[in-house]
């Protein structure tokens, strides 16, 4: 059967390739399990419903329906003014703003997409009115995006929790420092690049004006920034689970998206409900093909044969580290976040354990190799989409977004794999 394994994951990989949709991708694979081997079908399709019954999947939608209202709502343009104040006089200082907002946003929404969605079309014309290049400000915000996947809480932070039955608060903790650092790195490499650029910047203020100007966006802003103290808070106070967490940040945008920020009215606010809805599904979907065939390879034995076949080639710790990343990273290159973790975690998760890395610290690789892969070339969901709302062939997006991921993020990747305590740390302190 591990031949009839071995089929079913060329013709996802494929399938993969040639663009055809994620569900359809994994059902293919599924078929050739059924047809070439003994898979018997219906007790896994009976189960995999059973799996999505789990309460904690129910925070998915949630967070997705938070970041959508988000988008739509004034709360992100309200949270990009505030940290502007401080920073908007300094050569460079705007991209900073950029890499800052998109880490606040994803501690409000979970999502990647949400980032770009959201700040994008503020503060690309902006940053290009300043005298950044378009492609450069756009390649800025779609990699500063994928910070979403990492500050917690994280989607995908649930989803890896949920498939390896590990902590998700432990998982959230993990990929925070990661999540930190990368985006310290962007915020350093933009102060680099905007030495070469022709910027405009606003007149440094002097203290007093500076005080009056943070103290009124900062109570403007107040409302937006209540989000992430009350669900982080809220997590990490135990008050509440990260799927209540993500049902208060989805009613607690309502209201603000309606009567302070204005951004909701009643003619939009169906369509942000639909555009949510219509993304659930698909995740859904995804989710419930990849888990049934991932379940399938753990039956026939392929998590053991991938062991004992990459201990034949090293076993050196280091040296197994760094085939595992490029591994994550190649597969990342092809399938989303979600989609990766649920097909790779339990396949690499007894490789992990045998060679001394804790699934608490798998988490944080897992999480920053799948965050890459949106912003990586063929797949690259969030670069696609920044390249749309920035108005920029996505190929001359690509350079600066690749210059940002060598010196920003493939750094983080190896040391989160060679460093624990950079992942372990926070979840060491809070008792994990």
């Amino acid at each position: 059967m591990i031949e009839v394994a071995l089929v079913a994951i060329a013709v996802l990989v494929l399938f993969l390739t040639l663009g055809v949709p994620l569900p359809y991708c994994f059902g293919g694979a599924l078929m050739v399990m059924y047809y070439l081997g003994d898979a018997v079908m219906k007790g896994n399709m009976l189960w995999g419903m059973q799996q999505l019954g789990n309460p904690v999947l129910l925070a998915i939608p949630l967070f997705v329906l938070a970041g959508t209202i988000m988008s739509e709502s004034g709360i992100a343009a309200s949270l990009l003014r505030f940290v502007n104040a401080f920073i908007g006089h300094v050569r460079g200082g705007l991209g900073v703003v950029a890499a800052v907002s998109c880490a606040i946003i994803g501690a409000i929404s979970g999502s990647g997409l949400t980032g770009i969605a959201a700040i994008g079309p503020l503060l690309i014309p902006e940053m290009e009115k300043r005298g950044y290049p378009r492609e450069y400000a756009t390649a800025l915000i779609a990699n500063s995006s994928i910070l979403g996947l990492l500050i917690p809480p994280s989607v995908t932070m649930i989803v890896y929790g949920w498939v390896t039955d590990t902590s998700i608060l432990a998982c959230f903790l993990a990929t925070l420092g990661p999540g930190l650092l990368i985006m310290f790195n962007f915020s350093a490499v933009n102060l680099w690049m905007s030495r070469k650029f022709d910027l405009v910047l606003d007149e440094k203020p002097d203290l007093s004006h500076l005080a009056g100007e943070v103290a009124r966006r900062g109570f403007h802003a107040t409302p937006a920034l209540l989000m992430p103290v009350i669900i982080l808070g809220g997590i990490y106070g135990g008050v509440v689970t990260p799927t209540e967490a993500a049902a208060v940040a989805a009613i607690y945008a309502i209201p603000v998206g309606f009567f302070i920020y204005k951004g909701l009215r009643w003619d939009n606010f169906l369509n942000v409900g639909k555009e949510a809805a219509t993304a659930v599904g698909a995740i859904m979907m995804m989710i419930i093909f990849s888990m049934i065939l991932s379940q399938m390879f753990v039956m026939e034995g392929v998590p053991q044969a991938l062991v004992a076949s990459i201990f034949e080639i090293t076993d050196n710790k280091v040296l197994l580290l760094i085939l595992i990343n490029v591994m994550l990273f190649l597969v990342g290159m092809v399938v989303n976040d979600v989609t990766a973790i649920i097909l790779i975690a339990p396949l690499l998760l007894p490789l992990m354990q045998a060679i001394g890395v804790t699934p608490v610290q798998f988490a944080a690789i897992m999480g920053v190799n799948t965050a890459m892969g949106g912003v990586t070339p063929p797949y690259a969901s969030i670069l696609y989409l920044g390249a749309r709302i920035g108005n920029v062939p996505v190929t001359r997006v690509i350079p600066p977004a690749m210059l940002l991921i060598v010196t920003g993020y493939v750094p983080v990747v190896f040391l989160t794999s060679l460093w624990p305590d950079l992942s372990l740390f926070l979840p060491r302190v809070f008792g994990y």
